[in-house]
């Protein structure tokens, strides 16, 4: 059975924003100051990934609307 298509499907380009600071993550950006590739999706983050302007855990992110 087909499902249809919904919008907003591509979650690899999903942006989140840090709760603790104004950073955003964006993965068509990647964050080159920790070695993450661009088009790097936020859920393949390591574990161990924090904000790079204020430390803040991949926890601490909540997902940007449009």
């Amino acid at each position: 059975k087909l499902l249809p298509l919904l919008k907003n499907t591509d979650v690899a380009m999903d942006k989140y924003g840090c709760m603790l600071c104004d950073y955003l993550y964006d993965p068509e950006k990647g964050d080159k100051s920790q070695g993450i590739e661009t088009g790097t999706a936020f859920n393949d983050l390591p574990e161990e990934w924090t904000c790079p302007k204020c430390g803040a855990k991949k926890e601490q992110f909540y997902l940007e609307e449009d």
